[in-house]
């Protein structure tokens, strides 16, 4: 290879101006995928230095066709669009990002809960389709005083459990470890979460432990009028056991940021139902948030090419 090259698998933003900012200035030449399919990765991986993804799959195959590659740049927080085990495996580097939407996702994961508490979802397409009926709506109660039941207390977790103390809630917590992580948060088994939160909200990884981790057997122990919040990875839920506890009323609302697949096929009863709230993986977004993430993986991918060790290495 003559010029280092990187290939940018996908991305939500609507240019690459931030990254051929950073890197063309320094003799990179960045590849914007114009798909996110296998074959199209394989192909343009061939004569590449690094590949950032956002969220394509990186896959054995796409890193097996990529023999100069030496870095996988995730492009966000969490990994398992990345296949890390064959990366080291090959020699190359993975990074992430790990706090650069941390405000953003936990005040996302409180929105969602104070649009369940206070009905706003139920509301606006009430009203939206002509219907101003406050003596026909989902019973409130006062927030003060419920419990939010946190799985996981990584940055984003804490951070949540902060803020839901200041508006009154008592938080509580489950964490594969049993720490509380300096929170003071009270730690409690997965079946006691289950069983006390008025309000659960998932800020676990996806691992092969946490596939599913909510599914049938989980939403039957949690309390008929408790709201489910997602805003971590969609795979953590049983999409179809929550449409049957919802449709069952087994379950008093979500508030559902990602899914598994995405996008969802939001004709399905799920996303119909009027006491799910749903936005299209928007928990990240901030205008502040994206810029940070861009500008430190391009210095990530720049560092690595010029053989400095970039943040954030996972598999040192």
């Amino acid at each position: 290879m003559t010029k280092p090259r990187v290939l940018i698998t996908d991305h939500p933003w609507p240019d690459l101006a931030i990254e051929r900012g950073i890197l063309e200035p320094a003799g990179v030449e960045v590849v914007d995928a114009p798909d996110d399919h296998e074959e199209t990765l394989q192909k343009l991986a061939a004569d590449v230095s690094a590949i950032a993804t956002c969220w394509a799959p990186v896959t054995d195959s796409i890193l097996a066709a990529a023999p100069h590659c030496r870095h996988v740049a995730r492009m966000g927080i969490g990994l398992d669009n990345i296949d890390v085990e064959a990366a080291t495996r090959m020699g190359m580097i993975v990074t992430n990002v790990p706090d650069y939407c941390v405000e953003e996702v936990s005040d996302h994961a409180l929105a969602l809960l104070l649009a369940l508490a206070r009905n706003i979802g139920e509301f606006h397409l009430a009203t939206k389709g002509g219907h101003y009926d406050l003596a026909g709506a989902t019973p409130m109660r006062r927030m003060t005083g419920q419990i939010l039941g946190l799985l996981g207390l990584g940055r984003i977790g804490r951070l949540t459990a902060r803020k839901g103390a200041a508006l009154g809630l008592r938080v509580i917590a489950h964490t594969a470890s049993g720490s509380d992580h300096g929170t003071g948060v009270p730690i409690v088994s997965f079946e006691q979460l289950l069983a006390d939160s008025d309000y659960l909200s998932l800020h676990a990884p996806l691992t092969p432990e946490t596939h599913h981790i909510v599914n049938a057997r989980a939403l039957a122990r949690m309390r008929p009028t408790a709201c489910l919040i997602n805003t971590s990875r969609g795979g953590l839920v049983d999409q179809s056991a929550l449409a049957d506890a919802l449709a069952a009323g087994k379950l008093g609302g979500a508030g559902l940021d990602v899914f598994d697949p995405e996008p969802p096929d939001l004709s399905q009863p799920l996303f119909q139902h009027p006491r799910v709230i749903v936005t299209p993986h928007a928990a990240f977004v901030s205008e502040e948030a994206l810029v940070n993430l861009r500008e430190r993986v391009s210095r990530q991918v720049l560092d690595r090419i010029e053989g400095r060790t970039p943040e954030n290495v996972i598999n040192p």
